[in-house]
């Protein structure tokens, strides 16, 4: 009887259940052996690394195969180039939308709860912030000189321009496109099992993500700034479960209580991996099977929302802002506060795709606004938390986008939207598993 209620526990569960032993497990070897050595080279750095590391690789070892292959068939369905740039239009546009209510809301619960105090400056802070690459080179990057070299270096806006003007030909070819258009839905089969044998793994990577954290974040790395990692947390939660479910009923009039149930494997392996990226495969698997979005819509939206929808950074980096002024003592006017809304939204898009952007936009935001970019030093050891709950909201954000849109465009399945058991492959695909 046990082992039947086991097999039926859905991979939520599944992963609620790793996740919390993975806590429990880390706490308390940072308690029984602190400061062991031993601990810290063959668990933390070993085999919780090892783990880890492995199931993350995992996930990201299909990114750009699936965004690849999946765009490409859902590009070479659509012969009229209009539907293509309309498309493009509304995702963009979405996406800048959802940012600007994202900063507005965060610089406004800043300045009203005022979680910075002058008591945390020291001259000791220190941070080498990034250059940003210029609008000019961005525009230029996102052509690939080298298709091949874009995929193995996981440039995504490259690959999604290739994909994209691949697709298009494909289309538009006559009857061997057809073929290859064939070719490609098979391959989308395929790549789609893959995520499902990999999601099995999801609960022991989760365990050693979970674990490993545990046991390297300490409680005295939040002391100075427990104010600002509670605002911060406050607005993601709202902007999660408020915002987001209210523009889906508002846009699309469908029920927000079932699209969050539905998302709940997404989020909890974005808050795992805090990589939007890593949790694409998930996120295209939840959006086409559980949600109802055509590949045509899922397979553009998500790999563009990845790269360039950054509502939780938007939402850390409006907050920062206000407390490092208020940490300095500097009073910020409506028109500062204005740039820093038009200067983070812009710049989603203008530093996509480059390494480490979260920080980088902050450095230009501070910048712009004349605040010592030397403040970002006072909240980089709580940044970590907060980028596994920011990226978690961030991939919410790119599927109620995928699922406005897809009604939109009338390509979308309300049945499936609606059906509960939906989108539940990946469970019976574990009892056959099991079964053998």
């Amino acid at each position: 009887m046990a082992l039947t209620k086991a097999r039926k526990l859905g991979l939520t569960g599944k992963i609620l259940i790793g996740m919390g032993a993975g806590i429990l497990f880390g706490l308390l070897l940072r308690n029984l052996f602190p400061e062991s050595t031993f601990i810290e080279n063959y668990v933390t750095e070993g085999f919780l690394n090892v783990i880890g590391t492995i199931f993350v690789s995992g996930l990201k070892m299909i990114v750009v195969p699936l965004v690849f292959i999946s765009l490409v068939c859902g590009t070479c369905s659509l012969s009229d180039p209009s539907k293509l740039g309309r498309l493009g239009g509304k995702t963009i546009a979405f996406y800048l939308f959802t940012t600007a209510i994202a900063l507005s809301v965060a610089i406004s619960v800043a300045i009203l709860i005022h979680p910075g105090s002058a008591s945390l400056v020291s001259d000791g802070l220190v941070f080498n912030a990034k250059e940003a690459p210029s609008l000019s080179q961005v525009l230029i990057n996102i052509v690939p000189t080298n298709p091949l070299q874009a995929m193995s270096e996981g440039n995504m806006l490259q690959i999604i321009l290739f994909a994209v003007i691949f697709g298009f030909a494909i289309s538009h070819i006559g009857e061997r496109g057809r073929r290859v258009a064939a070719l490609f839905n098979d391959l989308n089969e395929v790549i789609m099992r893959v995520v499902t044998l990999i999601m099995q793994l999801a609960p022991y990577g989760v365990f050693a993500l979970m674990a490993k954290l545990a046991l390297t974040l300490g409680i005295e790395t939040f002391g100075s700034v427990v104010k600002y990692f509670f605002v911060v947390l406050t607005v993601l939660l709202l902007h999660a479960f408020v915002v987001y479910p209210s523009l889906l009923k508002l846009l699309a009039g469908l029920n927000p209580f079932t699209f969050i149930r539905k998302m709940r494997d997404v989020q909890l392996f974005a808050f795992s991996t805090a990589s939007s990226n890593a949790t694409l495969p998930v996120t295209i698997e939840t959006a086409e099977h559980r949600l109802g979005v055509d590949n045509k819509v899922a397979s553009f939206t998500l790999p563009l929302g990845a790269t360039i929808n950054m509502d939780g950074t938007a939402i850390m980096q409006g907050v920062a802002t206000v407390f490092i002024a208020q940490v300095y003592g500097i009073d910020l006017t409506i028109t500062d506060y204005a740039m820093v809304v038009i200067t983070a939204t812009l710049a989603s898009i203008g530093t996509a795709g480059v390494p480490g952007v979260g920080l980088i936009m902050l450095a230009m935001v501070l910048n712009q606004v004349g605040l010592p970019v030397e403040g970002i030093a006072l909240i980089i050891g709580v940044d970590r938390l907060l980028d596994m709950v920011r990226t978690a909201v961030n991939v919410t954000g790119d599927t109620v986008a995928t699922v406005v849109i897809a009604k939109s465009e009338k390509e979308f399945n309300e049945v499936t939207f609606n059906d509960s058991q939906a989108g539940k492959a990946a469970s019976s695909f574990n009892d056959q598993l099991n079964a053998k």
